[in-house]
């Protein structure tokens, strides 16, 4: 299948757990990340072009403040090489500004 990509992703090098803001739970935690996007490492399979309040929580290092949503959509699903452990990506719809600023600073601080 041809890269549809445009913005090169960065595996990403901390762990970084990611809620669904609506429900409170764990969504799973990043593995790729890119200007627009995001990968996570989940333990379920999640529906592809669904929308998600996410919840990433932050450190005093990256921001003045405990947490930042943003609602991105799911774009694709596939398992992982182990039995219950799933790859899902994510693109970015909706973010506040400074999130998206805060955003950056994770991808470039973290990504490689």
């Amino acid at each position: 299948m041809p890269e549809k990509r445009t913005v090169p992703r960065k595996k990403f090098e901390m762990y970084m757990r990611v809620l669904d803001d609506d429900t409170q739970e764990t969504l799973g935690h990043m593995v790729d990340i890119s200007e627009d996007g995001l990968q996570l490492e989940t333990s379920a399979a999640l529906p592809v072009n669904k929308d998600y309040y996410m919840r990433v929580e932050l450190t005093p290092e990256l921001a003045d403040r405990p947490f930042m949503i943003f609602l991105a959509r799911s774009r694709w699903c596939k398992p992982g090489n182990i039995p219950f452990l799933f790859y899902t990506g994510f693109k970015i719809v909706e973010i506040m500004p400074d999130d998206k600023q805060t955003f950056q600073i994770i991808a470039k601080k973290f990504g490689k």
